[in-house]
């Protein structure tokens, strides 16, 4: 079998656009994979068109570590970001290609489930106004969706410090969310890199009543002495820290793992060079008891490659979903995903990922003109102005 062509599709939405790639083969099989990039959206469709022509068409997708070695070893430029999230794309199409092919799903290709029900958290759900009142109200409509878990940003626009008013109105969105939804379902903070250490320190010690399952990323991606500060500190309180989205090779965890800087690794799969080098990640996450929570921005085809990850990962965690707060028309995109269903997904079923590609629903929603900015007043509304491109 060999790949003969990759179509590059982008779904759009009000605030984020979804790289679909159909990748073809000589046999008839379609495989799908797809990323989030942030605001790389041409980037990353650029890199897999070259990438393309030199290194994928013609190669039998079931070769997934000769695919591997010529996107990160044959390019010769140190992969980065944009190199991770196309090798990650092509890598899922061909995991789905190959279940295809034995009429499998995908994580029993790679080692068969050692869980019946995959546990999910929710996130996207917070789109109201920035007031207890309004946080709450969106927190108890997320649990009804049958979600016991939650994630969210409650500190608005802030970098490395905040006023104390900030601080303040920041606690008391934690504090509403916990009121609402009572001491059964989890809360994790994200804080998306935005402190310096003293402040993670601080804000992360005056949420400590709340009982939050984690903080996630409470400085920036970069400095890993940093983020051991902040985790050496916080540990007394018994709250894990988080981190891993903004790290796309096995090579820049290692820092990480001897430091013993984080209880649980987020990698995202879309960006992380896809399913297997991920599962390598968690196999070597394993050695040091830490645990897996890979971070999931995607649509359907991205959240099932999760799926079918945490199927088949012993030290997994929990599996995060934007899809239930989302436009209804992403799920349409590639139906088959399976729903949350009192807080866990049951497991994928087969072949392949177990979706499928419903193209006129993508090409009914083209491409948005999106900058998306973390730091921006507003910015959880996730609606930021758009223009078709």
């Amino acid at each position: 079998m060999k790949i003969t062509s990759i179509t590059p599709l982008v779904l759009g939405t009000r605030w984020r656009n979804l790289v679909i790639l159909k990748v073809e083969t000589d046999e008839g099989l379609v495989g799908l994979g797809e990323s989030r990039p942030v605001n790389k959206v041409e980037a990353v469709i650029g890199h897999v068109k070259d990438v393309a022509e030199r290194f994928v068409l013609g190669l039998d997708p079931f070769n997934i570590e000769l695919l591997v070695q010529r996107l990160t070893v044959e390019d010769y430029g140190r992969p980065g970001e944009v190199a991770m999230t196309g090798l990650a794309m092509i890598e899922m199409a061909c995991w789905d290609i190959i279940g295809k092919a034995l009429n499998q799903p995908v994580y029993r290709l790679l080692g068969g489930a050692v869980r019946e029900r995959i546990k999910a958290y929710a996130n996207g759900w917070y789109t109201v106004e920035r007031t207890p009142e309004e946080f709450a109200a969106a927190a108890r409509r997320a649990v009804a969706k049958g979600y016991r878990a939650l994630k969210f940003d409650p500190f608005g626009a802030g970098y490395y410090e905040m006023e104390r008013s900030e601080k303040l109105k920041s606690i008391a969105l934690v504090e509403a969310v916990r009121d609402a939804v009572g001491p059964e379902v989890e809360l994790l903070i994200e804080m998306h890199g935005r402190f310096n250490p003293a402040t993670a320190i601080e804000i992360a010690r005056e949420l400590a009543p709340f009982k939050p399952s984690w903080y996630e990323e409470p400085v920036p991606p970069a400095n890993y002495p940093a983020l051991k500060k902040v985790a050496d500190a916080l540990a007394p309180l018994g709250v894990p820290v988080a981190t891993g989205e903004r790290i796309h090779t096995l090579h820049d965890y290692r820092e990480l793992l001897e430091l013993h800087a984080a209880d649980i690794l987020q990698p995202d799969i879309a960006h992380f060079g896809g399913i297997l080098n991920t599962k390598k990640l968690a196999a070597w996450a394993d050695a040091y008891y830490v645990l897996m929570a890979p971070h999931n921005v995607g649509g359907p085809i991205a959240t099932a490659a999760a799926l079918h990850l945490a199927a088949c990962t012993p030290n997994f965690k929990i599996q995060e979903n934007f899809n239930d707060f989302d436009e209804p028309y992403v799920l349409a995109s590639a139906p088959g995903l399976p729903a949350v269903e009192d807080g866990y997904f049951p497991l994928p079923s087969g072949p392949g990922l177990g979706v499928t590609l419903d193209e006129a629903v993508v090409a009914e929603h083209p491409a948005q003109h999106i900058h998306f900015n973390l730091f921006k007043e507003g910015w959880h509304k996730r609606d930021a102005r758009m223009k078709t491109t």
